[in-house]
């Protein structure tokens, strides 16, 4: 009888989770293993939601946004008795390994199971690329082009009516998606969550720029930005993992900007449409990648493991390196700071 492996995608939805699935499935068949797919992630877990996944289940999704298994934020830790279905399903399903997809929280839970004897694997996913141990995540590549070209397409209606234009970008602890966007799109300034800057500042740079000639500008602001130390959210109600729901950072730094400049100044959110669409080629292969070394660990009985991209080498890491964020450098900041303005 063929061993068994699951899989399963957690938290926010993100472009690559289909060549991560499609890539463990075809491996593992190629390996002789059967594969099983669980709904909605840890949800699925708890509830043996699953579905069997074979070549057919798989063929054409490459090019596909989202994730064919549904995904979920649920936290078993919060539900009582939740682990003890996990470990009972995870048993009864015959399972030789489960592969957790998914960001610091996903793979946080699947840490915390391996410690406790559940053999699992875990993938990192997040559009934010904020996960430490590896250089980048599946998304990231997919998002930054997404919000690059929203840039690029506010330039001429910024142009135009001789407006500021604030973009808020997705980022809630690190900035990566602002960084990059703002420095491919040609922003005049960039805010990341790592970094404090007075919008005094900004508000300069701005009548720097129209002295000058330039009657328009555009700002890159990652949601996790604080103004006077504080995060600006849209709700106070926490999700399954005690995140608070950001929003609204875009708008008041646009209204803070108004004020002090007396310049026109609209705001744009980008909100899900990073995480939406089809994935760029590199988050393609990125993904695939990642999901072959996920199924050659579990091959080899590696677990508690998390496969990850160290140069042009995917390698695998102890899981619980996600723990850490990886945030922003000033030395990299430094180099945006070069454009401002």
């Amino acid at each position: 009888m063929a061993k068994k492996i699951a899989m399963f995608t957690g938290g926010g939805d993100c472009p690559g989770l289909n060549p991560v699935i499609r890539a463990i499935t075809r491996k593992g068949l190629q390996l002789g293993y059967e594969i099983i797919g669980v709904r909605n992630g840890w949800k699925g877990m708890i509830d043996r939601d699953t579905i069997a996944l074979d070549r057919d289940a798989v063929a054409g999704i490459v090019h596909r946004g989202g994730t064919i298994l549904g995904t979920s934020r649920t936290n078993p830790r919060k539900i009582e008795g939740a682990v003890d279905k996990i470990f009972r399903n995870f048993k009864d399903l015959g399972l030789e390994a489960l592969i957790a997809i998914g960001g610091d929280d996903t793979l946080g839970v699947a840490h915390d199971l391996f410690t406790k004897g559940l053999n699992t694997i875990g993938v990192p996913k997040t559009i934010d690329n904020d996960l430490a141990g590896t250089d980048y995540t599946f998304g990231f590549d997919t998002a930054v082009n997404i919000a690059m070209e929203a840039i690029d397409r506010l330039h001429t209606t910024a142009e135009s009516h001789q407006r500021v234009l604030v973009v808020e970008i997705m980022g809630r602890h690190a900035g990566w998606i602002a960084l990059h966007a703002g420095m491919a799109g040609g922003a005049d300034y960039i805010l990341v969550p790592e970094f404090s800057i007075d919008l005094n500042e900004v508000a300069r740079t701005i009548r720097k720029r129209h002295e000058t000639g330039t009657t328009f500008s555009i700002i890159a602001v990652a949601e996790g930005f604080k103004i006077a130390g504080k995060d600006i959210t849209s709700t106070q109600e926490l999700d399954a993992f005690g995140h608070v729901r950001l929003g609204g950072i875009g708008e008041q730094v646009a209204n803070t900007l108004e004020k002090i400049t007396g310049y026109e100044t609209r705001h744009v959110v980008l909100g899900h449409t990073q995480r939406g669409g089809s994935p760029t080629a590199f988050d393609r292969v990125l993904g695939t990648r990642l999901g072959l070394k996920a199924v050659e660990l579990i091959h080899q009985g590696q677990f508690g493991k998390m496969v990850a991209l160290r140069g042009t080498q995917i390698v695998a890491l102890d899981i619980d390196t996600v723990t850490k964020p990886k945030l922003v450098t000033q030395s990299l900041y430094d180099e945006a700071k070069v454009f401002f303005g």
